[in-house]
């Protein structure tokens, strides 16, 4: 996988630019179940089949993908303890717990503004 790099430029830091880095890390985390991998994730340490548990509707195949691109980006943490079968858990590293302060609120507003919406969706919709 090809990524781009940061040299200190403004310009990889626009979200407006196509090309920028901010906008390549804000794609890779910006879907449901990596917000959601974080949100459940929260200040515990999960093995695989406990954070499967918890992401309701997750399949493995989409959760190792997940996984995977989150400890790229530096959010997760994977420990594989030597044992036999082996151990492999996961937990939120200072940055990861960062965003998950930003999808706390996004959460808050889901919960805020949902009968809105959806009565909204229902004017919509008919």
């Amino acid at each position: 996988m090809v990524t781009k790099q940061f040299r200190g430029m403004a310009e990889e830091a626009d979200l407006a630019r196509a090309d920028s880095l901010a906008r390549e890390i804000f794609s890779d985390v910006a879907n449901k179940w990596a917000l959601l991998i974080i949100e459940f994730l929260g200040e515990r340490t999960l093995r695989f089949s406990e954070l499967r548990d918890e992401v309701e509707g997750i399949s493995h195949k989409m959760l190792t993908q997940n996984l995977r691109m989150l400890e790229r980006n530096g959010l997760v943490e994977r420990t594989v303890h030597p044992t036999v079968p082996p151990r492999v858990e996961y937990t939120l590293t200072e940055p990861g717990r960062a965003l998950r302060r930003t999808i706390d609120g996004m959460c808050g507003w889901t919960h805020t503004y949902l009968t809105h919406i959806e009565a909204s969706r229902r004017r919509f919709d008919t």
